[in-house]
């Protein structure tokens, strides 16, 4: 019984770097898609919540301050290409996703305060509760988790009432005590030090993984999409919240302030999925699940790249 030869060195080194070049070529157009993609956020967001003067302007200013400061803008993207698998129209997409950007920069104020994880900065520039105070903070976070839902109940995002219906009703489940606001009680709950790997994992579910789940499912809904369909991007967006989780994990312990945009180190002392895994089994727990991200999309074909690429990208960034 005999094997197959090794290749030569050379051949070997020559496969491999043409691998490595094709990844990084992926890469960078996925880097490419996604920063058009934030900037078509961006400027969504400026028109949907214009300046104001007089006494309200300072929590507007605020609102815009969060909501216009950057950042990866992943979770419109995802809803853009879930939609996209769909023939969804851009225009309707990208109003799903600024509501769901207002949703994660609202959670992102509150989640800084004092009261939370009391970060003083966020994106690499100072947090909301610093560049104004925290009333105008508390303020503007909730204005932007009321606004999205205004927005996702507005005729312009869909014709179809059902649809604005269910979009509301998905976006508040994940948004509330059954999704990202009771991950975040368990988050600073006193049982938070002492959780196996199980109930951490459910935490991230709820905190990071709802709203993940919710951008990737919203495509299906605008479309009016069979219910398989949607079961299968909501297992993807399972899995790739999960992955986005153990490596902001990883990069609290591997990263800089300079790279990542905010104060790192916060997780010493508390149950992570690198204290429960090590590092090295942490990255790899994020490889399993990156994988079983992508084996989630088989349904979609090659249409489904791009969402397979972000899948790898969540663990692979440095920010």
């Amino acid at each position: 019984m005999g094997s197959e030869a090794a290749a030569p060195a050379s051949v070997a080194q020559g496969a491999g770097d043409a691998q490595s070049g094709m990844a990084h070529a992926r890469s960078d157009d996925l880097i490419a898609q996604m920063t058009r993609s934030a900037d078509a956020v961006t400027r969504e967001l400026d028109r949907l919540i214009p300046a104001v003067t007089g006494p309200r302007g300072p929590v507007v200013e605020a609102m815009r301050y969060s909501a216009l400061s950057g950042g990866k803008r992943l979770r419109p993207f995802l809803v853009l290409e879930s939609a996209g698998l769909f023939g969804v129209p851009d225009a309707q997409a990208l109003r799903v996703g600024s509501a769901v950007e207002m949703v994660h920069c609202y959670s992102l104020i509150h989640d800084d305060l004092p009261a939370m994880d009391d970060s003083d900065t966020r994106r690499g520039r100072p947090a909301v509760h610093k560049a104004f105070d925290e009333a105008i903070a508390i303020l503007a976070g909730d204005a932007l988790l009321t606004q999205a839902f205004e927005v996702l109940g507005s005729f312009e995002t869909s014709r179809d009432a059902s649809v604005r219906a269910a979009l509301v009703v998905e976006l508040a489940k994940a948004s509330g005590a059954a999704g990202m606001v009771g991950g975040q009680m368990i988050d600073i709950s006193p049982a938070r030090e002492t959780m196996g790997f199980d109930e951490i994992a459910e935490l991230e579910a709820l905190k990071t993984g709802e709203l993940i789940r919710f951008s990737c499912v919203a495509g299906p809904i605008l479309a009016n999409a069979a219910e398989g369909e949607r079961q299968a991007l909501a297992a993807y967006a399972a899995d790739l919240g999960l992955a986005f989780q153990v490596a902001d994990d990883i990069l609290d312990v591997t990263g800089t302030e300079e790279e990542v945009g905010k104060p790192v180190g916060q997780d010493d002392g508390l149950t992570t999925f690198v204290t429960l895994l090590g590092l090295e089994g942490a990255r790899k727990k994020a490889d399993e699940l990156v994988e079983s991200a992508c084996a989630h999309l088989a349904p979609f074909g090659a249409s489904a790249d791009t969402l397979r690429a972000v899948a790898r990208f969540v663990v692979e960034r440095n920010q």
